[in-house]
């Protein structure tokens, strides 16, 4: 008898536990990366940018950042923006920033953003995905795990950006 109370007990709490876990939610809103294959980092107030290993990630105001960053380009470096690619989700486009034939930036220009849920993912999700470019310098890289579609746009558009001539 004891046996069964003691299983029971265990039982429930163990139950109660499970029930009660809240699962880790990314902070980090990311709009572009910069740099070669350094590390990047990301910052978590709005309109601050921090460094790490010769990356530099800018961050802009707002749920997930969206927008063109070749505003005042330097000479030597060209704006591509690739083709909007539609996923299940919404929306996916890219702008690469290219110097001497090499991307030196990403930026998301258009994402995902019907459901909280949804931005989550891309915060998550397009760090990732600008490192590994950034790393590959091509559209061969490899989609996120838990946002497949998003990183199937991504990489839809990103390729698209890379077939225009710059």
């Amino acid at each position: 008898m004891r046996r069964v109370i003691l299983a029971v007990t265990g039982t429930i709490a163990g139950l109660v536990a499970l029930l009660s876990f809240k699962s880790h939610v990314p902070s980090a809103p990311v709009a572009a990366t910069t740099g070669g294959t350094g590390g990047t980092s990301a910052s978590s107030s709005p309109g601050s940018a921090s460094s790490s290993g010769g990356g530099q990630t800018e961050v802009v105001p707002g749920a997930f950042p969206q927008g063109s960053i070749a505003k005042n380009l330097p000479a030597g470096e060209t704006a591509v923006d690739g083709k909007m690619a539609s996923t299940s989700y919404g929306p996916v486009q890219i702008q690469l920033i290219k110097q001497n034939g090499k991307i030196v930036k990403v930026a998301v220009l258009m994402q995902p953003t019907n459901t909280l849920n949804d931005v989550q993912i891309g915060k998550f999700a397009f760090p990732k995905l600008i490192r590994e470019t950034l790393a590959a310098q091509n559209g061969k890289i490899d989609a996120v795990s838990g946002a497949t579609y998003t990183s199937a746009g991504y990489i839809q558009s990103l390729q698209s950006a890379l077939d225009k001539r710059s």
